[in-house]
């Protein structure tokens, strides 16, 4: 007798998210895998990068998304505040193909920043961007979220100790934030290099601002990508983006 297909299809845990060559377990983390976090990482330009750094690294995801697409070379450092959340990163980047090259430090990234010797060729960072006082399910959440923790003037200094000269440190923020943070770093003498408008369909405005910053002059790339069409569907760009990670069912 024939097995009935659904049966052959693999188990999915509940306690994270099932991606096509690893698992993020996030039951112990206050900021969930998202679509903030899978843009950052599918999206960060990776084709220079020798040593990448991640910010606020959460549950491990955006690590693990640019251990993937990068060579064996690249070493990447994961840092992170909460101490549940950078346990849990560690788990989940023992249990993936990249245990040998990913390090996950649970450790303030101000006190990091000021005792790190090395220098990256790529930052990451999906950085809280709510004002504190702007309250949500939970205090971990909350403090995830919240500015309170680490204020974006305060990001902007952190990744400027730690990057190479031609480096580039990528953000993902709502729109109204992101806007803010470019006046920002533009002010501090960052240099924008990347901009990438999503939206959640193509006729509605940009949410979400993906940002690339350089201490470098150069030509500043503009991109645009709506996540589904007007039938609601995946649109193709979302789709090419995404498709070396998602599980499509």
């Amino acid at each position: 007798m024939s097995q009935d297909p659904s049966q052959m299809r693999p188990m999915l845990r509940k306690d994270g998210f099932t991606f096509k060559q690893f698992f993020v377990a996030h039951d112990r983390c206050a900021m969930k895998v998202g679509t903030d976090g899978v843009l950052l990482g599918a999206w960060a330009p990776v084709a220079n990068a020798r040593r990448i750094l991640d910010i606020g690294c959460g549950s491990g995801l955006i690590a693990l998304m640019l251990a993937q697409r990068t060579s064996e070379q690249v070493q990447l450092d994961a840092v992170e505040l909460d101490a549940s959340a950078a346990n849990q990163a560690d788990e989940n980047v023992q249990a993936s193909p990249w245990a040998d090259r990913i390090t996950v430090h649970q450790q303030d990234i101000i006190s990091w920043s000021e005792q790190c010797e090395k220098r990256y060729s790529l930052i990451v960072s999906n950085p809280p961007f709510f004002a504190p006082g702007t309250a949500s399910a939970s205090t971990e959440r909350d403090n995830a979220r919240s500015t309170a923790t680490l204020d974006h003037p305060t990001l902007l200094r952190c990744a400027a100790q730690l990057i190479e000269e031609e480096g580039i440190f990528c953000v993902v923020l709502p729109e109204e934030s992101g806007e803010k943070l470019i006046s920002l770093a533009l002010a501090e003498g960052w240099h924008l290099r990347y901009r990438y408008d999503v939206a959640a369909y193509a006729h509605r405005p940009p949410n979400r601002l993906v940002l690339g910053f350089s201490p470098t002059k150069g030509e500043t790339l503009l991109e645009r990508l709506a996540i589904r069409d007007e039938d609601k569907s995946y649109s193709a760009d979302w789709l090419s983006l995404v498709t070396d990670f998602y599980l499509f069912r």
